[in-house]
């Protein structure tokens, strides 16, 4: 069941009058979800930390025009989902049933997954796990697990991933992303970012709303201390992906090396690379003419293109 209200942004300057935003019940949780298109073909697009559904932004309609029914939910303990209180809460298991219990709510006979940062974290386990049946599967910016571990053994790698421990700290992370109304967290996205043109005050605004809501933002953290607390951790039996893949892949990423995605060919059997040089971890957002040019070939089954300056340098149109 599903219930139309009012985006998110609206008020804000961005709201784009081809996405409505909808609540969907699912895995017993409440979550909200940006939508464009109708379909019974469902193209389900995952956020990662510290941001929100509106990252898809230009994403969605593409995906509807290409005939999707394009869907982008705030993950649990983001937006106005449902946000539960105990870190136990945001282990892994829990998190794929929320994407399986999406899946069901849409009714959709076909499925994309498309994924960045934490979307992408929950993304290449649900296709290891083959929870539901998935026809195609897109990651911007987050490296297969497998490559991962491996990567943290080296001291470049080790050296940008140092937030994840500072994460489990209590309380001291909300307390320095929080400050201001949410202020810590529109400072790390503009401080990461390569294009700062592209997060705006009113933009950055929606992040920063996003975090100051009562409890969000250990909501938000509590995925980093599941991680890394027992059974939080992922399964390190990682079954071939067999389903065509796509990694497109921000090169100035701050967080992960390039050479996290060294390797994914071992554990994907179909795996196509798109890398964007002078592009950030905020890819689809910083670049998303040439993401879209992408995710449009490869979704058509036509060639993935390289990235051009030409596809970066203009936005996606909004009406």
């Amino acid at each position: 069941m599903s219930e139309i209200v009012d985006t998110a942004t609206e008020g804000s300057g961005l709201k784009d009058e081809r996405i409505e935003t909808i609540f969907v019940e699912a895995n017993d949780l409440r979550f909200e979800v940006d939508q464009c298109g109708d379909s019974d073909r469902l193209a389900l697009c995952l956020h990662g930390f510290p941001e929100h559904s509106f990252s898809w932004r230009y994403q969605l309609p593409m995906l509807a025009e290409l005939g999707y029914k394009a869907w982008a939910p705030n993950l649990r303990g983001y937006g106005r989902s449902s946000r539960p209180l105990f870190v136990e809460d945001y282990r892994m298991p829990k998190l794929l049933d929320d994407i399986a219990g999406l899946i069901d709510a849409s009714g959709c006979k076909e499925v994309v997954l498309i994924a960045h940062d934490w979307g992408a974290v929950i993304a290449w386990q649900f296709a290891m796990q083959k929870l539901r049946p998935l026809t195609r599967l897109i990651i911007c910016n987050v490296p297969h697990p497998a490559p991962m571990q491996r990567e943290l053994k080296n001291l470049a790698q080790l050296k940008k991933s140092w937030y994840v421990f500072f994460f489990q700290i209590p309380w001291l992370p909300e307390k320095v992303l929080g400050r201001n109304r949410g202020q810590g967290v529109a400072d790390a996205i503009l401080r990461s970012s390569e294009w700062k043109e592209r997060f705006p005050p009113e933009v950055l605004a929606v992040y920063r709303n996003n975090a100051a809501q009562p409890g969000a933002l250990s909501a938000m953290i509590n995925y980093y201390r599941a991680l890394l607390r027992g059974t939080g951790r992922s399964d390190r039996h990682y079954p071939t992906i067999t389903i065509p893949t796509l990694m497109i892949w921000g090169e100035e990423d701050v967080a992960l090396t390039r050479a996290s995605t060294y390797g994914t060919e071992d554990h994907v059997s179909d795996l196509t690379i798109r890398y964007l040089p002078r592009i950030s971890h905020w890819v689809q957002q910083e670049a998303p003419q040439a993401v879209n040019a992408m995710i449009e070939a490869f979704l058509t089954g036509k060639p993935v293109p390289e990235m051009h300056w030409e596809m970066h340098l203009t936005i996606p149109a909004s009406d």
